[in-house]
């Protein structure tokens, strides 16, 4: 297992190098001018354009910029933005207000989306099965932004059951992840049902049957467990699209997170918390993916990772 780990941390540098790489360059090419702005309606005086220019070394070629922000990056230094704000604390302001969104999205997706899946599996072609079917396919056909500005017109404005808007506590974060984890969990579902479906028709699961076990142990056992290994990798990588995802989440229930941050930086050309926003991201998401694989032997212990 020590060595399975060890390549997996290995395979995720040059994922993790490419995807700053292509993330910093694309910022580096957006025609936005990083200064524009900055010295409120009147043009910036030549001498603040140099010395900013200078300071940041705007002039230097991609590479070159590139090999500095991943240097300083390596030693802890996240840089300032261009209004002198430290990148670091700007992150460390809105990271834990979206990994708690998406970690209620997470359970929200898991736990509903299982159960729905395993009630559809059992019975395939029954009223549950029928209905779970129809209601994830209405989920995946709307598009997050509309479940999102409905919910909060329905729960929120008619109803008053939640927050119209985030109030900074952890109640109002309830319909937001159940917005920003409905897709996943109408996949989760789809892929339950699924593999359970196959599973409870496999020879192994009719002996058992026939030799006399409950159906509940049938389905418990043999069923779900052996069907949680593809619905625990379709999970973690669904959680790059929880993240994605939570920048319209956000944006329409007024949440101050890393979403909303990743929205403004780019339009003002911050490629510096573009840059390290994403790299936390795509850190957080390899991960999940590899705690993801160490849970497959768990689930089934005939895997095992040389």
């Amino acid at each position: 297992m020590g060595r399975y780990v060890l390549r997996r941390v290995l395979h995720m540098v040059p994922v993790l190098l490419g995807t700053t790489f292509a993330i910093y360059a694309m910022m580096w090419w957006l025609p936005a001018d990083p200064l524009a702005g900055r010295c409120g309606g009147r043009v910036c005086p030549d001498s603040y354009v140099a010395r900013m220019t200078e300071a940041y070394h705007l002039d230097d070629p991609l590479p070159v910029q590139y090999a500095r922000y991943m240097l300083d990056l390596v030693t802890g230094d996240f840089g300032t933005t261009f209004s002198g704000a430290p990148v670091a604390d700007e992150l460390l302001q809105r990271f834990p207000v979206t990994l708690q969104l998406a970690g209620l999205a997470v359970v929200v997706e898991i736990v509903i989306g299982i159960i729905a899946g395993v009630l559809a599996g059992r019975r395939p072609g029954g009223f549950v099965d029928n209905l779970v079917l129809v209601s994830t396919l209405a989920v995946l056909a709307v598009p997050v932004f509309v479940l999102a500005l409905t919910a909060q017109s329905v729960f929120g404005v008619q109803l008053g059951w939640f927050p119209v808007t985030s109030d900074g506590g952890f109640g109002s974060l309830i319909l937001p992840a159940v917005v920003l984890g409905a897709v996943p969990l109408a996949f989760v579902a789809r892929m339950m049902r699924a593999t359970l479906i196959e599973n409870l028709t496999a020879d192994h699961v009719r002996t058992a049957l026939a030799k006399g076990a409950s159906e509940r142990r049938a389905v418990l056992v043999h069923g779900v467990r052996n069907s949680l290994i593809p619905v625990a990798t379709l999970a973690a990588a669904d959680f790059g699209a929880l993240v994605a995802g939570s920048v319209v989440v956000e944006t329409v229930f007024n949440i101050d997170g890393v979403g909303g941050l990743l929205v403004r930086s780019v339009r003002d050309g911050e490629i510096g918390i573009v840059t390290t926003a994403v790299t936390l991201l795509v850190l957080l998401f390899l991960a999940v993916n590899l705690m993801a694989d160490m849970l497959y032997p768990i689930l089934d212990p005939r895997i095992r990772h040389a």
